[in-house]
């Protein structure tokens, strides 16, 4: 029954997708190893106030819209059924259960596994799943006990410094960022007036 794929979970709030996210997690199933890359949109978490967070609907319609021409790539919902707060461990148990034979590792920017030591239960997570890692450009050092860790993978993709916070104040300001959005998620952020 079971296809054994490997597949990543690349997770965020996707607060709009963009070129960034879709040319890493292409990177990751194209060079990577990877068969898949489920890009998993993080719901709004009921106990932040709501800020410039779209509503999840719209996030994951984006997301589905992006890799529409990407059979390898995928949105993925799976936090929306989830207890909130939640924490990666959980959605990964979640997931193992629902999808019994996959096999799911993690995709992390740098400046994240810097920060993975403040994840709850971050050592089960690391005992258990492979994480993916690409390169970002950010301040401090990744704890030495990472930096070998068998179940840690550099990933040399392409730096991709652009993101959706950028995007959201340069939509605001009215500036052309369309070369820097998958053309039918600017249109759909276009036609709903997102972000202005």
């Amino acid at each position: 029954m079971s296809s054994g794929k490997k597949i990543g979970l690349y997770f965020g709030t996707f607060n709009p997708i963009h070129i960034g996210h879709l040319t890493i997690a292409n990177y990751m199933v194209e060079f990577g190893g990877l068969h898949e890359v489920w890009f998993v949109v993080t719901p709004h978490n009921p106990l932040k106030k709501k800020s410039t967070l779209l509503d999840d609907v719209h996030r994951l319609a984006m997301v589905r819209i992006a890799v529409e021409d990407f059979p390898k790539l995928k949105a993925s919902n799976i936090e929306f059924d989830l207890p909130q707060p939640n924490y990666t461990v959980h959605t990964l148990a979640h997931l193992e259960e629902r999808y019994p034979g996959e096999k799911f590792c993690l995709i992390l920017g740098e400046d994240n596994l810097k920060s993975l030591p403040k994840w709850k239960n971050y050592e089960v997570i690391l005992d258990r799943y492979e994480l993916y890692i690409y390169p970002r450009i950010s301040a401090g050092e990744v704890n030495t006990s990472l930096l070998n860790h068998p179940h840690i993978h550099r990933i040399d993709s392409p730096i991709m410094e652009l993101s959706s916070t950028f995007i959201r104040k340069a939509i605001k300001e009215g500036k052309n960022i369309r070369p820097m959005l998958p053309q039918n998620v600017w249109e759909y952020l276009d036609e709903m007036n997102f972000y202005r």
